[in-house]
């Protein structure tokens, strides 16, 4: 992977701070110059950390071919991409799909397809690999980021950390006598029951959901819901302690036999920025059919 900047401060500053600023850590920094297919140069010569940069040099970043992992199979099942530039991927996942690979679903999860993709296109030959940055329960479609390298993936770490890389979604719940906008700020960990639920318990990470109605359907209620933060069935949780379990949500206790297979919660809008292009990325996904016949939307 080649990135390259031009440094456009006033007064010179150390080649390691500029790096630092543009998220490289001293891990990265060490990495790449140990590899012989590293490489740091400022206006087409090798350069020293101590070096001073000044007005108008360009910087030079080779990143070392990153190798994927072998546990990563790759799928040639086609992916619905939302967005791509260089250093990010956009994909709108379908229910049903773990986001991982994991030993009930070894050959085929979202990063198997994204590595599948990357192996059609020759991303490979590039030394780039997939890093997941946002994940969904297998049964949540909607929008999941992926970095392509290691340095875009570090900086919106820092994005999920601040809590400026926004997700909405759209969750369905039987019936129309909820409010219209309600925050649930509870805190959420795991069940002693039952080792893939989690609940809301006292002795929890802190929990906070913002749920906004946005329509009133077929006898069911629409919501958007905001998350403040990023915990394991977050959603899921806070509408089952509420008393209102997701449509279709099976191991939260929500209504069954409506044709929904899955749980009726769908990420639908995505941002962040770009750190290299510096940019915002706004991304949005439609509700999928089978949601939206919950409302009898089309």
């Amino acid at each position: 992977m080649d990135l390259q900047w031009e440094y456009q401060g006033e007064v010179p500053m150390k080649l390691k701070t500029f790096l630092k600023e543009q998220q490289l850590s001293r891990r990265l920094l060490s990495t790449i110059r140990n590899d012989v297919e590293g490489t740091i140069l400022v206006n087409g010569q090798s350069s020293r950390k101590i070096d001073k940069l000044f007005a108008g040099d360009q910087v030079h970043v080779i990143l070392p071919p990153e190798q994927i992992s072998t546990n990563i199979v790759p799928s040639f099942v086609p992916i619905q991409v939302v967005y791509e530039d260089r250093d990010f991927l956009v994909v709108n996942k379908p229910g049903h799909l773990a986001s991982i690979p994991s030993a009930v679903h070894p050959d085929d999860s979202l990063v198997s397809r994204v590595w599948g993709y990357y192996l059609l296109r020759g991303y490979e030959q590039q030394g780039i690999v997939p890093h997941i940055v946002t994940r969904l329960d297998r049964d949540t479609s909607g929008l999941v980021l992926f970095a392509k390298h290691r340095l875009a993936h570090a900086a919106v770490a820092q994005q999920l950390t601040a809590h400026t890389l926004l997700k909405h979604y759209y969750a369905i719940i039987a019936g129309d006598d909820w409010e219209t906008d309600f925050v649930v700020a509870q805190p959420i960990g795991p069940d002693p029951d039952n080792v893939y639920k989690r609940q809301v318990r006292s002795d929890g990470k802190l929990a906070y959901s913002h749920f906004t109605r946005l329509k009133v359907s077929n006898g069911n209620s629409l919501y958007e819901v905001d998350l403040k933060t990023g915990r394991t069935h977050q959603i899921r949780v806070h509408a089952a302690f509420m008393g209102h379990p997701l449509i279709g949500d099976r191991l939260y206790g929500g209504p069954q036999g409506v044709g929904l297979e899955r749980q009726a919660l769908h990420c639908h809008y995505l941002q962040f920025w770009q750190p290299f292009s510096h940019k915002q990325v706004v991304v949005n996904a439609p509700l999928p059919s089978e949601l939206a016949q919950l409302l009898k939307l089309k």
